[in-house]
């Protein structure tokens, strides 16, 4: 990446702090298999992204911080991948680029522009999984909020996964509406009948 980048790479601190955040022991679902699934589907629709080494590195640093218990791993995430931008000299307007592309991978934030788009969707693909790998991933989910009372958690979950299916549509590139949408609202259709059982 940093080499399609024309810029030097930073030393292997980076690297090794990032493999040992998304190998928290807290982690089930948010981990090194999410980041190599997220690899995987971005290799789909890299040639639609303006910058796609951008949204390589972003997919890198999104989920970079993550505990259930707080609202701003996104934006933690975000900065740690900015300051990483800014001190191997890239462009402030990649870094910030870097910044926004995080950012929107909030559930409740809305994707602008392709490379927005293709991170989103990227980041959203194992809901078009195939249904045993979804209900791995269901699985992976309950365990991390495993300190969340089960009524509580049910609940929530099901308005989460609602509002993915109240979408007009869940991916936003053709691409992926036309390869994962109906598994996707399959799977939600199925994980929220079995949430309400």
């Amino acid at each position: 990446m940093w080499a399609r980048w024309d810029v030097a790479a930073p030393d292997t601190t980076v690297f090794e702090r990032l493999i040992a955040a998304y190998s928290e022991p807290h982690r089930k679902y948010h981990t090194l298999q999410h980041l190599n699934e997220c690899f995987t589907k971005l290799e789909e629709i890299r040639t639609e992204a303006r910058y796609p080494e951008e949204v390589e590195f972003a997919l890198w640093f999104h989920d970079a911080i993550y505990d259930t218990k707080r609202q701003d791993n996104e934006s933690k995430s975000a900065e740690w991948a900015r300051e990483t931008a800014r001190a191997q000299n890239l462009s402030s307007d990649a870094a910030e680029r870097a910044h926004r592309l995080i950012m929107v991978t909030r559930h409740d934030a809305e994707p602008h522009g392709m490379d927005e788009e293709v991170l989103v969707d990227v980041d959203l693909s194992i809901l078009g999984a195939e249904p045993e790998r979804f209900d791995e991933y269901e699985n992976q989910i309950r365990q991390e909020y495993a300190w969340v009372p089960g009524i509580v958690f049910r609940a929530k979950r099901r308005e989460i996964l609602r509002g993915f299916l109240a979408r007009p549509s869940i991916y936003s590139t053709r691409r992926f509406r036309e390869v994962y949408e109906t598994q996707a609202r399959a799977n939600l259709e199925r994980a929220i009948k079995q949430l309400g059982a």
